[in-house]
């Protein structure tokens, strides 16, 4: 994927433009042995991780992510897990702001846990499930349905939480496998897509609240926003997208039928704080302990006021989760002024290039849904109108993260 002008990834300023409908919040800094104690707009403290934490040791043995069973078969329908067997974990595990926010959550909130029944859903190498036994879990049901099982289960009698201990890894699918027990006090997931809900393991973890959570147990995270801004982007775009020489002579054939295609798919990158010309919109918060599955379709209106006279080339998406259970008020923030993180931010190429005034407002909507085919994917439909001074357009896109 593309690289534009600058990155994030340094970046250590908790500062944020969202609005998040007037509630007074406050993250704490994911490496910060204490909580944060006071409250102030999300639009104004959202979580950040100090540069030092890049050095922090998670704990998380030295594994060597190769498939050692090689002579496996797969089908098709094993794509999806197992493409998450490998590197992938080793990035997720390296998202500081990821692992150490999950860490803190529990660490610092061993009350939800000491004692308690927990189910880890998508465990992937059994992270989570390990710090949930070190909080005093009385025991810990590790259900991962790819390959990486079998690296989990090592790393949890590496460990000695096996044999009779504390945890248990189980492979499967949580639609197809019993647990030992009837009811769970916990789920805790790391279940969030790009874009929160590209291959997303949202609605898994909504079957399992409603199979085996107990009445008054506890989903974590618990709220989910989904957030959209609008960013200046003319030297990427013109590069990668418009440029007529990129499609038009493509070793001297023509393949400019791609640059439509290229428009529709969503790009999935780190957008410089520098870049963002308008607000920050909340489109959806999600409540996931209450939620029914059918909510993650939906249709939200948005306004964007420009903050300065500049052009528009792209909408930009990202997500806050937050954990309201704990103590204080936890979570962290995949925005462009937060710390970066492995899912970064997607952008939205739009059609036109809008010629916007510090004041003026783009309208819209955007109505995101699974693809009908593949669930796993997701459509967005994209309203937007500027009647300006100096640009007036109306216009509907739509897009596939496939």
């Amino acid at each position: 994927m593309g690289r534009r002008k600058g990155s994030n990834t340094a970046q250590t300023s908790t500062n944020s433009s969202n609005q998040f409908e007037g509630t007074k919040i406050r993250f704490q800094d994911a490496d910060d042995d204490g909580v944060a104690t006071d409250s102030s707009n999300l639009d104004e403290s959202i979580l950040a991780v100090d540069k030092a934490a890049e050095d922090v040791s998670m704990g998380e043995p030295n594994v060597s992510f190769v498939d050692s069973d090689a002579g496996d078969d797969k089908t098709s329908a094993d794509y999806y897990f197992d493409s998450y067997s490998h590197f992938a974990f080793q990035e997720m595990l390296k998202d500081v702001v990821r692992t150490k926010t999950y860490q803190n959550v529990i660490y610092q909130n061993k009350f939800l846990f000491q004692n308690k029944v927990v189910l880890d859903v998508g465990a992937g190498t059994g992270i989570l499930s390990l710090f949930c036994a070190k909080a005093g879990a009385a025991h810990v049901y590790a259900v991962e349905c790819s390959h990486m099982a079998d690296m989990a289960k090592q790393i949890v009698e590496t460990n000695g939480l096996s044999d009779g201990g504390v945890v248990t890894v189980l492979k499967g699918k949580i639609e197809e496998i019993e647990l030992p027990v009837a009811k769970v006090d916990i789920i805790i997931s790391e279940w969030m897509g790009y874009f929160l809900f590209f291959e997303n393991m949202l609605n898994t973890v909504l079957y399992a609240r409603d199979k085996w959570l107990v009445n008054d147990g506890v989903v974590l995270p618990d709220k989910a926003s989904l957030y959209l801004t609008a960013i200046e982007d003319a030297e990427y775009k013109d590069d990668k997208i418009e440029c007529e020489r990129v499609w038009n002579n493509v070793y001297g054939f023509d393949m400019s039928c791609i640059k439509k295609q290229a428009m529709m798919e969503p790009l999935v990158d780190t957008v410089d704080q520098n870049q963002i010309v308008t607000n920050s919109h909340l489109l959806k918060t999600m409540d996931i302990s209450k939620m029914a599955p059918g909510d993650a379709s939906f249709t939200a209106s948005f306004k964007l006021v420009a903050q300065r006279d500049d052009y528009i080339h792209a909408f930009v998406a990202y997500f806050d989760v937050s954990f309201t259970k704990c103590h204080k008020l936890m979570g962290f923030s995949t925005g462009p002024k937060s710390r970066a993180t492995h899912w970064k931010q997607t952008v939205l190429y739009l059609e036109d290039v809008l010629t916007i005034c510090e004041g003026e407002a783009i309208v819209g909507s955007m109505t995101v849904a699974p693809n009908k085919k593949n669930p796993r994917d997701v459509d967005i439909m994209v309203k937007y109108s500027l009647s300006g001074r100096r640009c007036v357009v109306s216009r509907v896109q739509f897009y596939k993260m496939r």
